[in-house]
């Protein structure tokens, strides 16, 4: 059997071989391609010249094809139907008709992200599943792989090749406890060090900035719980004397629910960046960019309200206390 290189073998030139052999005219298949007659023309005898047969022949005032070119005409047309399959753009996402099951990794900070997502699927995509999973110091790699469809990560760690990212708000810091903690009535630097701190323990190996202060400013935070979700920390700071230091969105569900208390940290902490992040293979996936705006839109919103329900929250409280509106104020 003779070879062919295909390596020698221009695509186009089968294309106008298929027109050619439809139309059985050069000029019809110059209109058809919206190319001039000579180009076609020249087309076809590069093809007779890569495949050494004639293809097409003038007889009796029209083109006659060769037992060969009816040969290839009857191969060639499903595999250039079959190539335009492949190479079509994706189709469409339609979230109302879809099944798809789509996998998200987030801490349990917020029980109204949770149910939002869950809420606005049900509306928006009726047979859509949503599977939850905790993130882990494990899950890049199954991120990268497309196994995830989009993840939170805090802190700015490089990231391993296959990841993209979206760089959302810095979580913002606020001190929690009980209406009628001890520590409210001198709120400061010394009431920091001396009650015990809840630390929720996230295992993604992330340094948290509330850590730092320890090393920056010299002080002894003592860590009396660690805990390892956000779930039972409304009634763990309802009933001790326990403090947590954490983002505005992870508290507010339960602010009230547990009559706590939102302070300033007494000392400066960093905003502490964070990224959602989803694998390259699936950027351009319509299901995929739906799903992962959806996430994205639903927690930077609620990021937004808890923020600004807090601060105006302890602006209230300062301001009836005649307290300066700074770090350590009340």
């Amino acid at each position: 059997m003779n070879k062919i290189d295909l390596g020698h073998i221009d695509l186009n030139l089968l294309v106008t071989f298929e027109v050619l052999m439809r139309e059985g005219s050069v000029t019809r298949a110059a209109e058809e391609l919206g190319r001039t007659q000579s180009a076609i023309s020249h087309s076809l005898a590069r093809l007779r010249d890569q495949l050494g047969d004639p293809l097409l022949v003038k007889a009796g005032g029209k083109m006659s094809p060769t037992p060969y070119a009816l040969k290839l005409m009857e191969d060639i047309v499903p595999i250039l139907r079959s190539i335009q399959h492949v190479i079509a753009p994706p189709a469409p996402f339609d979230p109302a008709t879809s099944t798809r099951l789509f996998r998200i990794a987030f801490p349990d900070n917020s029980r109204a992200f949770l149910t939002g997502i869950y809420a606005r699927v049900q509306r928006e995509a009726p047979g859509v599943a949503v599977e939850w999973i905790t993130p882990n110091s494990e899950m890049l790699p199954l991120v990268a792989g497309g196994h995830i469809d989009i993840c939170e990560l805090a802190g700015a760690a490089p990231l391993p090749d296959g990841i993209e990212a979206y760089q959302g708000q810095p979580y913002t810091w606020m001190t929690y406890l009980r209406k009628d903690h001890p520590a409210i009535k001198d709120w400061g630097p010394a009431a920091w060090e001396k009650w015990p701190h809840v630390k929720v323990a996230v295992d993604t190996k992330n340094i948290s900035p509330v850590d730092d202060v320890m090393r920056t400013d010299g002080l002894k935070r003592r860590v009396g719980a660690k805990i390892p979700n956000f779930a039972s920390l409304g009634p763990l700071l309802a009933n001790t004397n326990f403090l947590a230091t954490l983002p505005p969105i992870t508290v507010v569900d339960v602010i009230d629910e547990f009559d706590l208390v939102a302070l300033k940290p007494p000392v400066e902490i960093a905003p502490m960046p964070f990224r959602f992040l989803w694998s390259f293979r699936l950027s351009n996936d319509p299901g995929s960019r739906w799903f992962r705006n959806l996430v994205i839109e639903t927690f930077s919103t609620l990021q937004r309200k808890a923020e600004e329900r807090l601060t105006a929250r302890w602006l209230e409280r300062a301001m009836a206390k005649g307290l300066e509106q700074t770090a350590g104020g009340l």
